[in-house]
């Protein structure tokens, strides 16, 4: 079996609702997902999720290969780009063409590949993260009413801005996951919005009232020194990791013993989260993927020893996409479909380069100017177009 070429296209996903976090929140309901196809000689093709805008870049590495050999060819697409670096769009391309020969390998075998990875299991436990930072507070209970359906027990909610907006929004959420758990695991995800002190002092204000499980990217993603720190500071687990691109970038923060829960994030692809996973494992770590579409990683998280859980941001898939996958028991059942397990219908997608990206001037994807410089955390300092959707209709 040969590589021989590959499509991209692109669908949405339709939330039914608007998504951010504290950082910012997205115009409208549904955000692009982009499909990468990668075909071969005998007809089978593999499906890998996330923007791979440097593919014209990266494919020559892997065109006439047999798609098997997925280990080496990851790496032979890491050599393909390491002059100018492979972080970021490029990391990003890489892992989707890495989870596209993954899904072509578990086909091939006839098998998931949450089976051919090894794993004894199908069930991978969840946690609810509904990106619902812009949601008035009865929306967020409704939100989680629907994860707390399904059995989850746990939830993580967006913040950092405002004390007195967040703490009875933890409480909604402690309370709604009450229902399934007497102790419900609650993660609270500033998205690398605050500074030493701010953290410090706002996990503390929140641990005054209620247990936190985590606090996720309460410092930015390098800071090794100042998350150790932290660390002696708070009960909180520290979790981070989730837009680190490569082993290289996590040596720093292991090594200073940073992290109790390390993050990887779904768009990376499958080599990368078992890799990252590996190494955790030897640092006695547990390890936990940030979702993306279709939770793709979920496959391989069923496969490690080490695994924690696994974030869960919607209980629906993507227009066009069928994917053999149930939320049931607080997490995720993987089905025996081969490979990840999806079904790309291309008469509901456009071409990828044509294709209307939703990326507006703020949103959570774009760092504020003042993150971490704010003398005071008031609902009167929020960004004017953020404080304008927050504020309470008159």
């Amino acid at each position: 079996m040969k590589i021989t070429g590959y499509r991209s296209l692109s669908t949405v996903h339709d939330w039914g609702r608007i998504t951010g976090d504290v950082n910012g929140v997205m115009n409208g309901n549904t955000t692009t997902v982009p499909v990468l196809i990668i075909e071969t000689d005998e007809g089978l093709e593999g499906v890998g999720l996330g923007a791979h805008v440097d593919i014209a870049r990266v494919f020559p590495a892997i065109e006439g290969e047999d798609p098997r050999s997925v280990v080496a060819l990851y790496d032979r697409m890491l050599d393909w780009v390491f002059k100018a670096g492979h972080s970021g769009a490029t990391f990003g391309t890489i892992g989707a063409v890495d989870m596209a020969l993954w899904d072509l390998k578990a086909k091939a075998a006839g098998e998931p590949l949450w089976r051919m990875l090894g794993a004894r299991e199908r069930f991978v436990p969840g946690y609810a993260s509904g990106l619902e930072f812009g949601l008035a507070d009865d929306e967020l209970a409704g939100l989680y009413e629907r994860f707390a359906d399904r059995g989850f027990k746990a939830g993580k909610l967006k913040g950092g801005r405002d004390l007195d907006r967040d703490l009875p929004r933890l409480e909604i959420m402690r309370d709604v996951f009450s229902r399934n758990s007497k102790r419900p695991a609650i993660m609270f995800d500033v998205n690398e919005s605050w500074n030493h002190a701010q953290a410090t002092r706002f996990v503390s204000a929140i641990e005054e009232h209620m247990d936190l499980t985590w606090v996720e990217e309460p410092l930015r993603r390098w800071d090794a020194a100042g998350m150790a720190a932290l660390r002696g500071k708070v009960r909180a687990a520290i979790a981070s990791g989730e837009n680190l691109t490569g082993l290289e970038q996590y040596r720093p923060l292991l090594d200073a013993r940073a992290l109790d829960i390390v993050q990887v994030g779904n768009v990376w692809g499958v080599t990368h989260f078992l890799r990252v996973a590996a190494v955790a494992h030897s640092h006695d770590l547990p390890v936990s993927p940030v979702a993306y579409n279709c939770n793709p990683v979920a496959h391989a998280a069923a496969a490690v020893p080490n695994l924690l859980t696994h974030e869960v941001q919607d209980l629906n898939f993507p227009v066009g996409l069928d994917v053999d996958q149930q939320f049931e028991d607080g997490g995720i059942v993987l089905g025996d479909r081969p490979g990840l397990g999806i079904v790309v219908d291309e008469s509901k997608m456009v071409p990828f380069d044509t294709a209307p990206i939703n990326l507006p001037a703020s949103g959570p994807h774009i760092r504020p100017e003042r993150a971490a410089l704010r003398l005071v955390a008031e609902p009167d300092v929020i960004d004017d177009s953020l404080a304008a959707m927050l504020r309470p209709a008159q």
